[in-house]
């Protein structure tokens, strides 16, 4: 960086723009930024030497630079509107989260900005940079550290009443429950969401968010159906924004087709003019886990796990139903294997199903107290009988339906005889 600045003028940026190396341009930018000019036209044209600057910073992952830059602008702040102070400050701020492995960084110097922006009395720039913060700590495991500045922050909102940012808060707080495993409290931060945002015009990204946050909570209570319309209205949402998160929501849709046994719908969902924009591995790892299920192949599932390990186990959100679909995979595969027979060696199945013996017995026991089939084990010849489906004697509830008559007519004459009394 030379000592020796230059004028603060549009020749300038012209310059930096057609220099041959991106560090000759950095060098022009930070010469641009040391002009002691004050004046309105000068100050503009450092503001687009800033943007320019911290673009370049970010194509070089130069994050250490960027910092620093934040650092050094702090006195040419005081001279432009708070407004577009908050702008700078948090366009750097989003330039050093595209940086990779910088999750560290990022937390260090919002906190570093946290701290000037109290000194300097700026709360609308804080209570964003603290919300950035809060969200910075869950992504990285630190809940009762992120849980303690949202708490704080949520009520600092309210008080001021700015609905879109307290939409945003109270949907990181959901989240950050949601992480806790603390579903009420999560469904009761997503509704104080939706109840700000219904009191204001909410951006379609930020309504996708909405709606893909409340498909995760629907499917984790089990309620697959209404989670797929959620996941719907957000794939929607994100795919006319063209937004990454868009192969999230049609993934988990795909999940909720599996979840209630319509695997045979996620091959067309995929091969429809939306599905088509988004194939990869996500959805390939979906088709896979899809075509285990409606083959009843535990094969096929333990395959697809190991084959696409990043989309399904490394998924937060997926992961927690795999258990529930292997459970389900098993008992299907084991109904199939037992069918043929009234008699089995338990290590016979076993050995078709390619488990270990106390795992497929212990299954066996679980589905036989959970009435999925009809039988008993016999340990001591290491057998399952499996029954006949019992028939429904009818005679039950026919004399109930009889007691119940009764009880109507013993009590329409004792209406009668209390009249005649009277």
């Amino acid at each position: 960086m030379s000592s020796s600045y230059l004028q603060a003028t549009t020749d300038s940026i012209a310059q930096a723009l057609e220099a041959k190396t991106p560090a000759e341009a950095i060098s022009i930018y930070y010469r641009v930024l040391e002009n002691p000019s004050s004046a309105p036209d000068a100050l503009r044209i450092k503001e687009q030497a800033i943007t320019n600057l911290s673009d370049l910073l970010r194509q070089e992952n130069r994050a250490e630079e960027l910092r620093s830059l934040l650092t050094q602008l702090r006195p040419f702040f005081a001279l432009i509107p708070k407004a577009k102070t908050a702008k700078i400050v948090r366009g750097i701020i989003d330039d050093v989260a595209k940086i990779p492995g910088t999750s560290d960084l990022q937390i260090s110097l919002c906190k570093e900005v946290v701290q000037w922006t109290r000194a300097e009395k700026r709360t609308f720039l804080r209570q964003r940079v603290e919300a950035k913060l809060a969200a910075l700590l869950m992504e990285n495991k630190e809940y009762p550290e992120a849980l303690n500045l949202l708490s704080g922050l949520i009520k600092e909102v309210r008080r001021l009443d700015d609905k879109l940012l307290l939409v945003d808060i109270d949907l990181l707080e959901s989240k950050l429950h949601f992480s806790l495993r603390n579903l009420p409290k999560a469904k009761a931060s997503l509704t104080a969401a939706r109840t700000a945002a219904n009191a204001i015009y909410v951006p379609p990204a930020q309504q996708g968010t909405i709606d893909l946050q409340s498909g995760i909570l629907h499917a984790e209570e089990k309620d697959y159906k209404t989670a797929y319309s959620y996941f719907f209205e957000a794939f929607e949402a994100f795919n006319a924004l063209e937004d990454p998160r868009a192969v999230f929501s049609l993934k988990y849709m795909l999940l909720c087709k599996i979840m209630v046994s319509q695997a045979e719908d996620v091959a067309g969902i995929i091969s429809s003019k939306a599905g088509l924009q988004y194939l990869g591995p996500e959805l390939d790892a979906m088709k896979a886990v899809a075509d285990a299920h409606a083959k009843r192949s535990l094969k096929l599932f333990e395959t697809a796990l190991r084959d696409f390990k990043a989309q399904l186990e490394e998924d937060p959100i997926v992961h927690r139903h795999l258990s529930s679909l292997y459970d389900t995979l098993l008992e299907q595969n084991l109904c199939r294997l037992i069918e043929p027979f009234s008699r089995v060696e338990i290590a016979h199945i076993a050995e078709l199903i390619e488990l270990p013996i106390d795992h497929v017995e212990k299954k066996l026991s679980q589905m036989i107290l959970d009435k999925k089939f009809a039988g008993t084990l016999d340990q001591g010849a290491g057998c399952l009988v499996i029954f006949d489906d019992p028939k429904t004697d009818a005679i039950y509830p026919a004399t109930l339906e009889t007691i119940s008559n009764i009880g109507k007519v013993v009590d329409s004459l004792y209406v009668r005889s209390a009249k005649i009394m009277a």
